[in-house]
């Protein structure tokens, strides 16, 4: 059985189970640009004032999840 055979046949019971293919596109986290952006935004998370009004807000809504 060829490929294109075998994964005609794999889509068929899949979609005969009620499944549907779905493709995303995520981030290439192996990419240089991935991480240094990834580096960047940690470092202006790090540096933002903590008591503005955003992040009151933030911890007023969250739980404690009792590490």
């Amino acid at each position: 059985m060829a490929v294109k055979e075998r994964v005609n046949a794999y889509r068929a019971r899949m979609r005969a189970q009620g499944l549907r293919p779905v493709q995303i596109w995520v981030p290439d986290v192996r990419s240089p640009d991935f991480a240094a952006e990834a580096h960047r935004q940690s470092a202006l998370v790090g540096a933002a004032d903590r008591a503005n009004d955003d992040m009151d807000f933030v911890e007023a809504i969250s739980e404690d999840w009792g590490e």
